[in-house]
């Protein structure tokens, strides 16, 4: 693996890091599916399974720089300073088009996850019983999970925490949406919204010099729940990473099938046409969150009549499907650079 990267490379990785940040929060979308068809998925989980003892050593140990090198630190950093970036801003944008022009992001979503089942399938050869098994099995469980109804909202900390650990695979499981999971269990709102907003606030106070924040029962909770949230992420992360770091090695082709199917199946998530339904109390209110904003619970899905916004929306799938093989392109081009 080459240490080196022009100033091209480290943009382009920052606007991966963007991608996969901004794809981690969409309901329905997987940010590891960004990394397979960009091109970076198996460095990524290389370079995340490296934060093993080795590493931990090296960090009590102040050898800062071997630690920062063996953790392939400088890909992690840019990667994650996208992501970062990303849930302060682009996914704020990206929330705004979903609310004003929702059926057109789904669309090119859903074309999007296309283009990303052909990435995937186009190379894949070791077709066998085993293999179909796994995808059967992999769509299977992608359509169960996109019809599971919803819990209720809990924040309790032990619970965060799982949810955390489970949340973040979607970064590691091309085809597994963490945020639409974060709905099933739901805490989507609390973790990827509330909690989110109460750090941007308190960000903007300190630089304020205003500190009331701390005075603030509803905001310190709230910060230890994203605190908490953060915490079982990492350990997700790690933890995932370590284990299909293993099965990639010894059990790629079955690995691959399951992803595809994975994949597969998230498209009853992203399906265009269907209608939003929103949390109401018993006498049929919406209840809002903390920003004023309308809780998704689910969605109920339909076919479209033919008429100028559905081949618009058309249009805009065939434009998901062309981004992904851009993606494709520039992927191919980047390790035909580094071998």
């Amino acid at each position: 693996m080459k240490n080196t990267r022009t100033f091209t490379d480290k943009l382009f990785l920052v606007i991966k890091g963007l991608g996969m940040g901004a794809a981690n929060k969409v309901p329905g979308v997987s940010g590891g599916v960004v990394a397979f068809v960009a091109g970076f998925y198996e460095e990524f989980i290389y370079s995340l399974q490296k934060v093993n003892k080795t590493a931990l050593k090296l960090l009590i140990n102040g050898r800062f720089k071997s630690f920062y090198n063996y953790i392939n630190g400088r890909f992690l950093s840019l990667l994650f300073l996208g992501m970062i970036i990303s849930y302060f801003s682009i996914s704020k944008i990206l929330d705004y088009f979903l609310v004003n022009y929702e059926l057109y992001i789904w669309s090119m979503f859903f074309g999007m996850i296309i283009g990303s089942i052909y990435y995937i399938n186009k190379d894949f050869n070791n077709w066998n019983f085993k293999t179909v098994l796994t995808l059967i099995i992999g769509i299977v469980l992608g359509i169960s999970i996109s019809f599971l109804d919803p819990a209720m909202e809990n924040d309790n900390l032990l619970f965060v925490f799982l949810c955390g650990i489970i949340s973040v695979s979607g970064m590691t499981l091309p085809g597994f949406s963490g945020s639409f999971v974060l709905i099933i269990l739901g805490n989507y709102v609390l973790l990827l919204v509330d909690s989110v907003n109460a750090l941007f606030d308190t960000v903007y106070e300190i630089f304020g010099g205003d500190f009331d924040f701390v005075n603030n029962a509803e905001r310190v909770r709230m910060l230890k729940v994203l605190a908490v949230f953060t915490l079982g992420s990492v350990v997700g992360l790690v933890t995932f990473s370590h284990v299909l770091s293993y099965i990639l090695k010894h059990y790629k082709s079955i690995t691959t099938a399951s992803i595809i199917g994975f994949i597969i199946g998230s498209l009853g998530v992203v399906w265009p046409w269907k209608e939003t339904i929103y949390k109401a109390n018993e006498s049929g209110e919406l209840i809002l969150d903390s920003t004023g904003k309308k809780i998704i619970t689910n969605y109920e899905r339909f076919l479209p009549e033919l008429n100028s916004e559905t081949y618009t929306a058309i249009l805009y799938i065939v434009i998901g499907i062309l981004i992904v093989l851009a993606l494709e392109w520039y992927g191919q081009k980047t390790r035909r650079v580094n071998a």
